[in-house]
């Protein structure tokens, strides 16, 4: 059974010798984009100046040009309250300060200060000028800093974090870990005068082709040529050049590819890409970058009626686990890149084909290792608590335009999933009931019309729900929690209401198509009371893998969890991602 102690004094010795090594390097050293890498840029992970803000008294007494409060250190990319970051989680605001110096060889380029992601309202100064601020949790924002910087000279970058609670703000399961100030990569990226922001690829099997959609953070002046070099299974390299005109911010471009090679789960191939951008008389924009040949869809199970989602024009059988992509020092950050890259070779070791990622929005190398291995990722948008008001609909939008625009090329996410279980879209009607009311349930409606045509070349699912209350959806999946005898009854009942016009699993007013049906939780306890810790997904779990391949008309499962996270003990591996014993081997040796 798993320990109920605290962290023994060996763990906690362990942790300090890896905060204290992590010190005397970079943590996470890696770019932590490999699908948007610029080959000029500057780590800023390590050891920064810290100081808590209580009282919220820094900005009227001018912390952002005065050294003098900040007696603390912490490591950075980790939340504060994480055991990794160094410092406890004493206040709902916090400062940080370091010194950074651009390098010579960047003279002419713009310089941008990139940080990943940051919980949540984020103010940024560069030697006392204030250079903007941000809100938002769980996607990339920068600043430029290219009008305030010096030749060659050290520059003090401090930059107010103010995570204080509010019912609209994402917060997903937070009560797992914090995701306090800084928890993604921090760094300095040189660029053109007129760079790529936008580089999406997608790709068309059945054609043999990939489509380009280009944008620039503005028209330049005068035509501009584009350079695209892609690494073709061969080795070659193709290679073409496009025109950008002048006063033109947006190019599509269709390319014919030389040689085919798909991107599928046991043979994930990625075509490697640079993109340059090359004005006549300044600096380029070069962008490195990839995209993965790769088509999803829906097909009936051959000689069937019955849907599935489809890679590259054959149904898969999904058997996916719930990701809650915890650590239990780091919380959203894991200590370094095998971590992230072990992740998807534990799911890919016990026979999973992907994972959900769930209530948050993953980190770009976790799905960078699921698009190298070949792992099928949901990815969720993360929810709010409170109500949907105008503000809650802002974030919510907000994030899902962030996230499908940071991750389109990434070949492994083959649906974006909006809402979970109903959390966030409840109002209270003049009763005092919670509700889902018809005029939030258009809303919804209006987000998943949104992110189809952000990208219509993926899945999108509007609530995985368990509320039975799906309204516009390309998925009808549903989730359950039942010991092992329950599953055979429920399952028969479940395939006996499905079909084209039932009602069964929507809300009212809305019905079935043609979505393929499948479950995106399962489970057979919760871990919460009782729990008998490893063996609480042994037995009963196999008896309800079988009822599932009994029913073919269900097109995949998603058990809960991957990893045991807190209170919830029934993850396939345990929180610290060691492997459990369930007795089975007493039955029959190597089980």
């Amino acid at each position: 059974m798993k320990s109920k102690l605290p962290l023994s004094l060996i763990a906690i010795a362990a942790l300090w010798q890896i905060h204290s090594a992590c010190a005397l390097s970079i943590p996470l050293p890696e770019h932590p984009r490999p699908d948007a890498r610029r080959a000029e840029w500057v780590n800023l992970n390590g050891i920064w100046q810290f100081a808590f803000d209580s009282a919220d008294a820094g900005e009227t007494e001018g912390w952002f040009a005065d050294a003098a409060p900040f007696t603390e250190r912490i490591l950075v990319p980790y939340s504060w309250g994480s055991a990794l970051s160094g410092v406890g989680n004493e206040a709902e605001i916090a400062w940080y300060r370091r010194s950074i110096r651009v390098p010579e060889s960047w003279r002419g380029k713009r310089v941008f200060l990139v940080i990943g992601a940051c919980d949540w309202h984020t103010t940024g100064w560069l030697d006392g000028a204030q250079l903007g601020s941000h809100k938002g949790g769980y996607t990339p924002f920068e600043f430029e800093l290219t009008e305030l910087l010096g030749e060659g000279a050290d520059h003090e970058l401090v930059l107010r974090v103010d995570d204080r609670p509010h019912p609209f703000k994402l917060y997903g399961k937070q009560g797992y870990g914090e995701a306090k100030g800084i928890w993604q990569t921090v760094y300095l990226e040189a660029r053109g005068p007129v760079f790529l922001r936008t580089f999406h690829f997608s790709p068309d099997i059945d054609r043999g082709q990939v489509s380009l959609v280009v944008e620039t953070d503005r028209a330049p002046g005068q035509d501009t040529e584009l350079e695209l070099s892609i690494r073709l299974p061969s080795g070659r390299q193709q290679r073409s050049s496009h025109s950008l005109r002048r006063r033109q911010a947006r190019l599509e471009i269709e390319i014919p590819l030389q040689e085919l090679r798909l991107w599928t789960l046991d043979d994930p191939w990625l075509y490697d890409v640079d993109i340059t951008l090359k004005p006549v008389d300044a600096p380029p924009d070069q962008v490195q970058t990839y995209f993965g040949m790769r088509k999803i869809g829906v097909l009936n199970l051959p000689g069937t009626d019955i849907p599935y989602v489809a890679l590259n024009n054959e149904p898969v059988y999904l058997r996916l686990a719930l990701d809650q992509a915890y650590h239990p020092e780091g919380y959203y950050t894991f200590p370094d890149d095998d971590f992230v890259r072990d992740e998807i070779i534990r799911s890919k070791k016990i026979g999973l084909n992907g994972q959900r990622v769930h209530v948050k929005i993953a980190h770009p190398r976790k799905l960078y290792w699921a698009d190298r291995l070949g792992l099928l990722i949901m990815a969720d948008v993360p929810n709010s608590w409170g109500e949907p008001n105008a503000d809650m609909r802002s974030e919510t939008e907000y994030a899902l335009r962030g996230m499908i625009h940071r991750d389109f090329n990434h070949p492994s996410v083959f649906s974006w999933v909006i809402f979970n279980e109903t959390w966030g879209l409840f109002t209270s009607d003049d009763q005092g009931q919670r509700v889902y009311s018809p005029e939030t349930q258009r809303w919804v409606v209006s987000m998943y019309r949104l992110a189809k045509s952000l990208d219509p070349t993926r899945l999108v699912e509007d609530n995985s729900p368990c509320n039975y209350d799906h309204t516009e959806t390309d998925l009808n999946t549903w989730h359950a929690y039942l010991p092992g005898y329950a599953w055979g009854e429920f399952l028969e009942n479940v395939c006996r209401n499905t079909y084209p016009g039932s009602a069964w699993n929507f809300a009212d007013g809305y019905r079935q198509g043609r979505q393929p049906m499948l479950n995106s939780e399962c489970g057979n306890v919760w871990g919460y009371e009782g729990s008998t810790g490893d063996v609480d997904w042994s037995w009963d779990y196999h008896i309800m893998m079988n009822q599932f391949q009994k029913h073919p008309r269900v097109a995949g499962w998603l058990y809960t969890e991957h990893h045991d996270v807190v209170n919830e003990w029934n993850g396939y591996y345990r929180f610290d991602r060691s492997e459990k014993q369930t007795g089975l081997e007493e039955l029959m040796p190597g089980m």
